[in-house]
């Protein structure tokens, strides 16, 4: 374990026992802001589905995503705000029913190990205790899926579905708890790729680096102090960052998105590549939709420059958020936040007759500071808005996912032949795992 994390460990120690109540009051605004994480924030607080989770829908049929609801948990936390929309969320996923499906599908059968990794990270970033969340001892289960060479493999007849994040998770995971098992690291050090990165998918041949595993692998070996791998990834992170700030998916092309950018900001800060990281960190303001579209999008980080949608835009603020504040993985903490989601701070421009000393009525133009008035909690998560343009402030930037069932994986083969769809889903139920 890191000296830095020792202080926090004896903290959590001495609140283990203590669970976090949804908070009593309703989801009043923050206010006004002009702190660009802040706002983003604030924005995805009030997209919650019944103010206490996110959902994903395919084929017309809403399915729960535990995993992007974590990432909104982590982007409150960070930016220390919506501390009350970060109660009800653990709130939500400490619920038995919602608990099982997320770790086992409710069948005790079954185990996965990148969701016992996620949650038991989030409970203690939290000042909860990972053994004790929602009568579930998250820290046992993972540990029973440690392979002996030290890998995190999930336990499921429908296959293995662990991958870079999976492992990443598991060592920020125990690293905070009692210490990361050495076995485990010296894993996660070992599937390095020869460019420096990190893959997503593990064991694969070859190895193929991954921005967004490679991000998260960096704040996972730092955390367990094995700077010498962390060192190389990072280089590799500054090799492969775009001219605009931005870093992409493998094979992906443009300047940039905001997932994949907000987490490698937050490895580049974490291991001192300040340079890198205030590059980053300019491309994901370029993203955020301003005061000139309409109010109910303002504050969100936009997938990439092609502008803001609903559904890409709530994930993409997620991880967007990790990056605008600089807060790492092994340092979060919900210690210091506060309730209620801010907006956007706008100019509100009002119009008003006056009379002059004749006939004729002149208009007078006032600017006065916007104002909160409400705080909508969205029930739908994925109907896409209007596109709204992205200001940009720049010249020429393994997602998590939802819990929706394996049947939907074996309808998704039907829709495509061949090798590539068993790719393309062993990918999708991979990300729904992060």
């Amino acid at each position: 374990m890191s000296l830095r994390r020792t202080a926090a460990v004896l903290a959590a120690a001495a609140v283990a026992a203590l669970v976090s109540a949804p908070a009593a009051q309703s989801r009043v605004p923050a206010g006004p802001t002009t702190d660009v994480g802040d706002a983003a924030a604030g924005w995805l607080a009030r997209q919650l589905v019944d103010g206490d989770h996110f959902e994903t829908v395919l084929d017309g049929v809403a399915y729960p995503d535990h995993g992007l609801t974590l990432d909104a948990l982590f982007a409150f936390t960070a930016a220390g705000v919506a501390s009350d929309s970060s109660d009800r969320a653990a709130a939500w996923l400490a619920e038995p029913e919602v608990l099982a499906d997320y770790l086992s599908y409710g069948d005790p059968a079954q185990s996965f190990a990148g969701a016992h990794a996620k949650l038991a990270l989030a409970a203690q970033v939290r000042g909860q205790d990972p053994t004790a969340f929602g009568g579930v001892d998250l820290i046992a289960g993972l540990t029973a899926l440690q392979a002996p060479n030290g890998r995190f493999q999930d336990k499921s007849q429908y296959g293995d579905y662990s991958n870079g994040f999976t492992q990443a998770f598991a060592v920020l995971a125990l690293d905070r708890w009692r210490g990361a098992p050495k076995a485990a690291v010296d894993y996660l050090a070992g599937t390095q790729c020869g460019d420096g990165g990190f893959p997503l998918i593990l064991e694969a041949t070859p190895c193929v680096s991954h921005v967004d595993a490679t991000a998260m692998v960096v704040q996972a070996l730092l955390a367990a102090d094995r700077t010498d791998p962390a060192g190389k990834a990072l280089d590799w992170l500054h090799g492969v960052q775009q001219a605009s700030g931005g870093f992409l998916d493998e094979k992906a092309t443009g300047e940039g998105n905001a997932n994949s950018t907000g987490l490698a900001a937050q490895a580049l800060r974490a291991g001192g590549r300040t340079a890198d990281a205030d590059e980053a960190t300019a491309f994901l303001r370029s993203l955020q939709v301003d005061c000139s579209a309409p109010e109910a999008a303002r504050g969100a980080i936009a997938f990439d420059r092609t502008g803001f949608t609903q559904a890409t835009s709530l994930r993409a603020s997620a991880q967007g958020v990790l990056g605008l504040v600089g807060v790492n993985f092994v340092d979060l903490t919900a210690d210091g936040g506060r309730s209620g989601a801010p907006v956007l701070d706008c100019p509100v421009t009002s119009t008003s007759p006056t009379s002059s000393t004749s006939d004729t009525t002149t208009t007078t133009t006032t600017t006065t500071a916007a104002t909160a008035t409400s705080d909508t909690t969205a029930t739908s998560t994925t109907t896409a808005a209007a596109v709204v343009a992205v200001t940009s402030r720049r010249d020429p930037l393994a997602r998590t996912g939802a819990q929706v069932g394996p049947m939907l994986w074996v309808g998704a083969l039907l829709l495509v032949g061949g090798v590539l769809a068993v790719v393309l889903a062993r990918r999708r139920v991979a990300e729904a795992r992060k």
